[in-house]
């Protein structure tokens, strides 16, 4: 919900934005349309580097952890038995 807000705001004061420059005329016409164009282009690449930010730093699950190391040691000791030689560490 916090990040819906935080769209919300941002679609608002572009839009104000590009209003207040169609009606002052800062920016000459034919620019002043293309800003929304801009703006979904920039809002694409903001997610795409969120979701880049996100896979760099994916949170690790101690947990998740512990259980796989208890699975490669189930899994050493289920070779060892059927005859497979598996380095110990």
């Amino acid at each position: 919900m916090k990040h819906i807000l935080k769209i919300i705001a941002l679609l608002v004061t572009i839009s104000a934005m590009w209003i207040g420059l169609l009606e002052m005329s800062v920016v000459p016409q034919n620019q002043t349309w293309l800003l929304p164009i801009y703006f979904i282009v920039s809002l694409g690449c903001y997610g795409l580097l969120m979701v880049g930010i996100g896979l760099m730093h994916f949170p690790t699950c101690p947990h998740e952890a512990v259980l796989l190391q208890q699975d490669v040691v189930e899994a050493k000791h289920y070779l060892k038995q059927r005859g497979v030689d598996v380095a110990s560490e």
